[in-house]
């Protein structure tokens, strides 16, 4: 019984494989998800399920609108100088989201601080709050970049120190 449940395992593990280089596949074609899989935490799962959840992201005023549309901060009813911000609603995918705080916490613990341009402003992060709540704002902050660089064509994301995080 247990080899007949190891043979299960392996077969599950095979198809995984052939799905993960389906997507992969798909990924690679696309120079739109091309460019955000250049982003830090934006793998190819990551990067099709955005383009497909969000699509060019027009639909989003400003990069704010977009992480209030998935969940990671409150949406935003402001007038006359008043801020009025509402509560977090998780409506949006589930999924987009999930994967986006996964790369985030994936981005904490091996992103290479010394190199990268978001290693100094997460180190500081990292001391003055929660971890968790630090995963949060980076997921917030990757949403912002993938953002810009599906409303504005020809924008990439740079990874060198220099580059403002």
């Amino acid at each position: 019984m247990l080899n007949d449940l190891l043979d299960d395992l392996a077969y599950i593990e095979k198809r995984v494989k052939a799905v993960s280089a389906r997507i992969e596949a798909i990924a690679h074609e696309d120079e739109t998800i091309c460019t955000l899989l250049t982003i830090p935490g934006i793998g190819a799962l990551g990067a099709t399920a955005l383009v497909a959840a969000a699509g060019d992201g027009r639909q989003f005023r400003k990069a704010r609108d977009m992480a209030a549309w998935l969940g990671l901060v409150p949406a935003e009813h402001s007038t006359g100088g008043k801020q009025t911000l509402l509560g977090i609603s998780k409506r949006c995918n589930g999924y987009v989201r999930r994967l986006i705080i996964h790369g985030a916490r994936s981005c904490l613990l091996h992103l290479n601080r010394e190199s990268h341009a978001l290693g100094r402003w997460l180190s500081a992060l990292e001391a003055r709050t929660h971890r968790n709540k630090a995963v949060v704002a980076l997921a917030y902050k990757l949403t912002r970049i993938v953002w810009a660089i599906l409303t504005q064509s020809g924008t990439v994301y740079v990874r060198s120190k220099g580059a403002a995080a």
